[in-house]
């Protein structure tokens, strides 16, 4: 029998998140930094009011709606959005109804980004592994009883051009008790045009090829042939239809086109062969993107890309407003990427403040009269101490199950804790 270290991944997600909480916590207890949660901006409090107590505003709110698929039968039951998926695993408020049916054999997921193989990881993860993470009991219990042995992770170009990174691709491939099933084809010409790709870009094609192509060891064979789950990307694919089981409202398959690719390396581009094929399944993932939404009417924003519109984090014809993250990029990139994004975008505010673009000579009221307005119109936020009785009972509840956490799922749970 082979023994495999379940739970190395697990550790390293949460040494990860450690950091990273430590980091944000150092911030939020600084003495010139107000903390003010359960605050909606454009509702509670606008744009106009931030920027008349503040001499500068970076609007940082991420990109928290779904881009869709836009073809017949998305709406069926068995679709669901990556977001709300994720949401549903990890105890967003809003996912905590979605209750999804993972009676199915075989799952799609369409895209092929780093949230597309988190949201495969999960589906096929020994359950004794998903117990030592902060996934809530509710996803547990239905992890626990799924019937998903099969996932498919679907793109729309090759494999040079797939979306996301080594460290996550090689968490799947060495995910216990699964193995890859890719088709060969796909990779045909991939090795004779590595010598063109970027470092990082040829290291993830060359575990893509090993994994899909090399006659693996004897230890690795093993552990192969005892997997009851199996996993792989198929290229070349785009989504035209969710086919409905015959007489229900209920996901029966996927047809994608076959695609053809004009171009190489990253500038790749998928075109049709006229060519389609169907796909037998009753879970589709759609996890082709997020995009921001636009916030408060004062602020500019690109509806098409979904950003608002800037230069290096400036927003356009709103001098003192700023923006960071995939609100200012669109959704690209991982968290590093973002991280230093945002640091592009402190270094525009300081230059402004440098040559006098950003005019800092007069004092501005800041928190005293935003804690004015939102006491005025009956808004309580949750400070920074409030979250901490939050983060400590989601941990009391965790530890008390050998888990890091375990999230209250309402966002009245999480108030009632806060104002204890």
């Amino acid at each position: 029998m082979v023994k495999t270290d379940c739970s190395h991944t697990h550790r390293s997600y949460v040494r990860y998140f450690l950091n990273v909480i430590n980091t944000f916590t150092q911030t939020a207890n600084h003495s010139r930094c107000s903390f003010y949660g359960n605050v909606n901006v454009g509702k509670d409090v606008s744009v106009e009011e931030l920027q008349r107590a503040y001499h500068a505003v970076v609007l940082s709110y991420g990109a928290e709606g779904n881009r869709r698929l836009g073809v017949p039968g998305e709406d069926l039951a068995g679709v669901y959005s990556a977001r709300d998926f994720v949401g549903w695993y990890n105890g967003l408020p809003s996912c905590r109804e979605l209750s999804p049916d993972l009676s199915c054999e075989t799952a799609v997921i369409l895209g092929q980004g780093n949230v597309a193989l988190d949201v495969a990881r999960v589906l096929l993860s020994p359950i004794n592994m998903l117990k030592k993470t902060d996934v809530t009991q509710p996803a547990l219990e239905a992890l626990a009883e799924s019937q998903v042995r099969r996932v498919l992770i679907v793109g729309r170009r090759g494999p040079i051009q797939v979306a996301c990174t080594i460290k996550e691709l090689r968490e799947m491939v060495n995910l216990p008790g699964t193995r890859p099933e890719m088709v060969a084809a796909d990779f045909e010409g991939v090795t004779e045009a590595l010598k063109d790709v970027p470092r990082p870009r040829k290291r993830l094609t060359e575990l893509m090829l090993k994994t899909a192509l090399e006659i693996p060891g004897e230890k690795e064979q093993q552990r192969r042939s005892m997997a009851s789950r199996t996993w792989g990307f198929r290229f070349f694919r785009s989504p035209v239809e969710v086919l409905a089981d015959p007489g229900s409202n209920r996901t029966a398959g996927v047809r994608l086109a076959v695609n053809r690719l004009e171009g190489s390396g990253e500038g790749g581009r998928a075109v049709l062969t006229g060519e389609v094929e169907d796909v037998s399944c009753g879970l589709v993932i759609n996890s082709i993107g997020y995009k921001s939404l636009p916030i408060d009417p004062s602020v500019p924003f690109d509806s098409r890309r979904a950003v608002v519109p800037n230069n290096m984090g400036r927003v356009q014809q709103a001098t003192g407003l700023y923006c960071s993250g995939w609100l200012k990029t669109g959704p690209t990139g991982v968290i590093a990427t973002t991280m230093n994004n945002s640091f592009d975008t402190a270094r525009s505010v300081v230059e402004d403040m440098d040559s006098g673009t950003l005019d800092v000579s007069a004092a501005k009221s800041g928190s005293q009269t935003i804690s004015a307005l939102l006491e005025e119109r009956g808004v309580k936020p949750v400070t920074f101490s409030d979250w901490e009785k939050i983060n400590h009972a989601e941990m009391r509840k965790g530890e008390a199950v050998g888990k890091p956490r375990e999230k209250l799922l309402t966002v009245e749970e999480m108030l009632q804790v806060a104002r204890a």
